[in-house]
């Protein structure tokens, strides 16, 4: 089985998908953003056409590890997909700064701006899933 992570921004909705081992994390291409509704169909919809059983959205917690507006939009809309893809789990993760390491790793691979903003979504979504499948693996 596969896990789907999301990275749910303001104008594009991160993914990334597991392998069937769950030993690594593949980018997806991003989502423009419409609605909360539409969005979580969108990401049902790509998580059943890849055999996904568990998705995981990134918490944008702040720095001090506090739930802010943006986590409890996240929270609201984790709801939204739990009604959405009733057969699988739902699952929150921390997800401060990465999207900020996102951009890092893709500066220092020299990846240009325009590649950057195309890919920075999907990798911060893939950082996102690595965290929760190396906590996974703990005993």
């Amino acid at each position: 089985m596969a896990i789907l992570s999301i990275d749910f921004g303001e104008r594009r909705i991160g993914l990334a998908v597991s392998d069937p081992f769950e030993s690594m994390a593949l980018p997806l291409p991003p989502l423009e953003h419409t609605n909360r509704l539409e969005d979580a169909r969108r990401i049902v919809r790509a998580a059943r056409e890849r055999g996904v059983t568990e998705l995981v959205l990134g918490l944008p917690l702040t720095l001090q590890g506090e739930r802010g507006p943006a986590a409890r939009k996240a929270e609201a809309f984790a709801g939204v997909l739990r009604a959405a893809f009733p057969e699988g789990q739902v699952h929150l993760v921390d997800e401060r700064l990465t999207t900020a390491q996102a951009s890092k790793t893709l500066i220092a691979a020299d990846v240009s701006r325009k590649r950057r903003k195309q890919a920075v979504d999907g990798m911060a979504a893939a950082l996102i899933l690595e965290t929760f499948l190396a906590r996974r693996g703990r005993p």
